[in-house]
């Protein structure tokens, strides 16, 4: 179990959204670049969100399957310090994304057949994300998924993030039990898709504290 679990807070598309989560400690924050998303953001507008970020808070983008090419240019207009790649991403597509940022590779957890998948990111990708599996969505469904399932997968020699389905309720229980490098939340802190409540920020944040 690491020292500290580092939280990421993901999909923020509003300025008072970054600055709740930067107040309450966030050590990332995620931005989704992936259109017909409730929380998709514009280039344009991450950009002015991403200034409002100070040093020591990691930035990340999330991709589903987009072209390497549109990846590199986003990053560059962004500055992205993380790219999340949580499609069906191929190693080398991972790969060349490794060039321009540090990568992130996430896996949607049908059983542990999809464990088998994880090797062919050795060396490529720097972390794995362990999410729920809901056909038709790359996350963000709020959706738990078999914790066993996460606490297998830290033995793949990389961090583990752990996505789907956490709250403030459960937070504390996803860090005592899976002992994650860090958590990934996005809908368990939201009044309503795409818009954070920072009162749910902050209770998550002391949850995972505590």
């Amino acid at each position: 179990m690491p020292l500290r679990t580092r939280v990421k807070i993901c999909g923020l598309t509003r300025a008072e959204d970054v600055d709740a989560a930067v107040e309450a400690g966030a050590d990332a924050v995620g931005f989704v670049f992936v259109a017909g998303t409730p929380r998709v953001v514009s280039v344009d507008r991450a950009r002015a969100l991403r200034a409002r970020v100070p040093p020591f808070v990691t930035v990340v983008g999330l991709f589903v399957n987009a072209d390497p090419a549109e990846v590199r240019e986003t990053v560059s207009a962004v500055r992205l310090d993380v790219v999340q790649l949580h499609g069906e991403e191929s190693p080398e597509v991972a790969a060349a994304c490794g060039q321009w940022a540090r990568v992130v590779k996430a896996f949607r957890m049908k059983g542990p057949e999809t464990l088998e998948l994880f090797p062919a990111y050795a060396g490529v990708a720097q972390a794995y994300l362990v999410d729920a599996f809901v056909a038709g969505a790359h996350g963000g469904t709020g959706a738990r998924f078999d914790w066993d399932l996460a606490i297998r997968a830290k033995g793949f020699g990389q961090p583990v993030i752990l996505a789907g389905g956490l709250k403030p309720e459960n937070a504390a229980e996803a860090v005592q039990r899976v002992g994650a490098f860090a958590l990934d939340v996005s809908s368990g802190v939201e009044s309503a898709p795409g818009l954070k409540d920072p009162e749910r920020i902050k209770r998550f944040m002391a949850a995972v504290r505590g």
